[in-house]
């Protein structure tokens, strides 16, 4: 009497559990969002909130958005490698917000606002990232993250840009020679593939 081998055995067993557990999965599911749109004078972006680990960041963009206050505004600071960043430059007295740390790493596309040496004083100024940063995570609050335009992304990142520093610690400021505008920002609903 002839032994089976035991390697198409446990390959057949393989298979067959690897077919079941699949069975049970589902693909990723969409549902309806609100997302900002931003329309550039190089493309247009669109990136979600992360509204469950920063509402109160994503709620105070959102009525920014809606008085229009981004319109016209300009990614006046592009540091390649690194962010793109938009805002009133600190030239408003728009109210700060709380700080809300660490929830998503910063990865490209991710949305993040800006604050000054307060943890809790970011009121306009967001940034969106060009490339993985980890050494921002947990100092800034993260409240968004492209889901479309990468490459509306990629080529602001790579426009010409003028160096320039501020202070002694040499932090670049590097403003593009062509202005980067946002010609418009809005919110809309629109299917989202959650993660």
């Amino acid at each position: 009497m002839k032994l089976m081998k035991p390697f198409p055995f446990v390959l057949g067993l393989t298979l067959v559990l690897m077919a079941s557990a699949m069975a049970g999965q589902t693909p990723a599911q969409s549902a309806e969002q609100e997302v900002c749109v931003l329309e550039t004078n190089l493309g247009t972006m669109v990136f979600r909130f992360f509204e469950t680990a920063a509402p109160i960041t994503s709620q105070h963009f959102k009525k920014l958005v809606k008085e229009g206050f981004y319109d016209g505004k300009t990614f006046y600071r592009v540091i390649a490698g690194h962010v793109i960043q938009a805002g009133d430059a600190g030239t408003s007295e728009r109210p700060t917000v709380k700080g809300e740390f660490g929830a998503h790493p910063h990865v490209t596309g991710i949305v993040g606002l800006a604050r000054g040496s307060d943890p809790d004083s970011g009121s306009t100024e967001f940034y969106i990232c060009l490339a993985p940063r980890p050494h921002l995570d947990g100092e800034y609050a993260v409240f968004g993250q492209l889901i479309e335009g990468l490459d509306v992304l990629e080529k602001i990142g790579n426009v010409e840009v003028n160096e320039e520093y501020l202070t002694e610690a040499r932090i670049p400021y590097h403003r593009p020679k062509e202005p980067v505008s946002i010609r418009r920002a809005f919110l809309e609903k629109r299917p989202v593939t959650q993660p």
